[in-house]
């Protein structure tokens, strides 16, 4: 089986028929062969944005899916019910902008009364929370997590290709009187474009009560060339940030979270660092995706994938929709291979959601 790939043309996919998989059990949480419990499922809304970052998709050349072709709410639901019966406890919905979904509220609604799913978080980019941050807690959501890459206008309009940071603010803290918490804010930081203002990002961990995340550029589809010179080093950020404020406080870790966090000597807020190409966390990882296009993807930087849309659309129920997943729990690779010279060239960012 093939798809289109807004950039390289048509691709293989692999899709599995239910019936011809292994009898994976039903009784237990899903491990995949290394022994990690795979309970995160991060759901792609859509591919489509309203800002257009420079480090998550190309300038030019960028063709959206057919809505056709995206999950239904209801195929979404069905999904959802299979990786919770597979022990998934959380979901993040991301995009593209997940708030373009225009039956977002509704859609978290039913997610959240699935029983065994116990968190659901977002990431945004803010600029439509400002209406819909009320409405999304009271559906059901949890928190979410901002992308704010500059604090300079100009800079953010540069770096969003056209995103207006006052709206973005109004985003920030209408989530926060939402109730949306922890409230995390996310930066790619990118050498020669942002990173002169890491000092800055850091410093609004002293004047507010949230996390502030440091995220590497990563090579993904349609933006590799940043990653080549690109990359800030998540060492190089905090020897900076400790260089103005001193020696950085260490943070609980939660194994599973893929940021190391620390805290500024007397900040209310807390900072963390995901450092996917120079430090990876690819022992804990306990995550899997779910393309808008219905494939489950193993990991963000890999190209393999499951195609769960055409088992759905071929009549699989749900219990042989489970199976598919644990089967995919299976197959998930220890990490990426970014050391030996492995890059993804399926996906990009916008179409993984991160």
């Amino acid at each position: 089986m093939t798809i289109e790939h807004p950039l390289k043309g048509t691709v293989p996919v692999t899709f599995f028929e239910p019936r011809a998989l292994p009898a994976y059990p039903t009784d237990a949480p899903a491990l995949d062969s290394f022994g990690r419990r795979i309970d995160y499922l991060r759901i792609s809304l859509t591919d489509r944005c309203n800002m257009r970052c420079v480090y998550c998709m190309p300038a030019v050349g960028m063709q959206f899916q057919p809505r056709s072709e995206l999950l239904t709410n209801d195929e979404l639901l069905l999904v959802v019910r299979a990786a919770a019966t597979a022990g998934f406890r959380k979901l993040r919905l991301t995009g593209g902008e997940p708030a373009l979904r225009q039956d977002l509220v509704e859609l978290i609604r039913a997610m959240k009364a699935v029983p065994g799913i116990e968190q659901i978080a977002m990431t945004t980019n803010a600029l439509r929370l400002r209406k819909l941050a009320e409405p999304l807690k009271a559906a059901g959501l949890d928190r979410v997590n901002i992308s704010i890459d500059s604090l300079d206008p100009v800079k953010f309009r540069q770096l969003t290709r056209g995103g207006n940071l006052d709206e973005v603010w109004a985003g920030i803290r209408a989530a926060d009187a939402a109730g949306l918490r922890p409230l995390k804010l996310n930066a790619v930081i990118v050498r020669g474009m942002n990173d002169d203002e890491v000092i800055k990002l850091a410093e609004l961990t002293t004047q507010h009560p949230w996390e502030f995340r440091f995220i590497e550029v990563m090579p993904l589809t349609g933006v590799a060339g940043l990653a080549d010179e690109g990359v800030v080093s998540t060492a190089e950020l905090i020897a900076r940030i400790e260089a103005h404020f001193g020696p950085l406080q260490p943070h609980g870790q939660d194994p599973a979270d893929p940021a190391r966090r620390y805290r500024i000597p007397g900040a209310p807020g807390k900072l963390g660092f995901i450092s996917a190409v120079t430090d990876p966390f690819c022992a804990t990882c306990n995550r899997m995706r779910l393309t808008a296009d219905g494939r489950l993807h193993l990991c963000l930087l890999r190209d393999d994938e499951l195609d769960l849309r055409a088992a759905i659309r071929s009549g699989a129920s749900e219990a042989e929709v489970e199976q598919i997943i644990r089967h995919a729990v299976n197959l998930k690779p220890w990490g990426h291979g970014l050391p030996d010279g492995v890059r993804p060239t399926l996906r990009g960012m916008s179409q993984l959601g991160g």
